[in-house]
């Protein structure tokens, strides 16, 4: 059996669905799979989250689901009940890693320095979310890699179909998209059609940058 985080390193693409409600989550999920993205995030707060992780398993058995703003321990138990195969937080936290560690569910805490990553790491996280990785860019990544080779990373907080290609260039092991692709002005609007495009683009944009052999070029 593949897993999550195999899945997550492969497809490298991350949605990450942010909302007042998840009134919209199916046709999101929908349109996000018939574009080609295999893992989507759910935030834990968006209200409802928790049935929704439920739904996305029950709905949509092919695509990996997960749970976002994991904060703590406790949230990270609720959603590894509720189903969530992953785990992300926008912090780092020893408590939330060793919980997941504890059910064997792989979590993505939020670091930004390479004390913090490698801390992540020795807590025993395998992949790090860098977040905001807007404020230090593309090249940052490159610049971690380098004594940290062994520390898989994801970018996240500003990645879009502009620049999604340098931060995989970059070595980022996989992209956690937000906004740019589950834009809620796009759900209140019922297009999803839109949402369907723009994650065929970013899954073009991973192909783009992968040789025939799926090494980053």
């Amino acid at each position: 059996m593949v897993s999550p985080l195999e899945v997550i390193s492969s497809t490298k693409l991350v949605a990450i669905i942010r909302s007042d409600s998840t009134a919209g989550l199916e046709k999101i999920v929908r349109s996000l799979y018939l574009g080609g993205i295999r893992a989507v995030e759910v935030t834990m707060n968006t209200p409802g989250a928790l049935k929704g992780i439920e739904m996305i398993r029950e709905q949509f058995p092919e695509m990996l689901v997960g749970a976002g703003t994991v904060l703590d321990a406790e949230t990270a138990r609720m959603a590894i009940h509720s189903g969530a195969g992953f785990l992300l937080s926008p912090t780092l936290k020893k408590g939330t890693i060793e919980t997941a560690n504890r059910y064997g569910v792989p979590v993505i805490p939020g670091v930004f320095t390479p004390t913090e990553a490698l801390t992540a790491y020795e807590y025993g996280a395998k992949m790090v979310k860098i977040f905001p990785i807007r404020a230090v860019g593309p090249k940052y990544l490159a610049d971690l890699k380098g004594p940290l080779p062994f520390i898989q990373t994801m970018a996240v907080g500003g990645i879009s179909l502009d620049n999604g290609a340098e931060y995989l260039k970059a070595g980022a092991s996989s992209l956690g998209i937000g906004s740019t692709l589950v834009n809620e002005k796009l759900v209140q609007q019922g297009d999803f059609a839109e949402i369907e495009r723009r994650a065929a683009s970013f899954v073009e944009i991973v192909q783009s940058v992968q040789s025939p052999k799926g090494i980053l070029q």
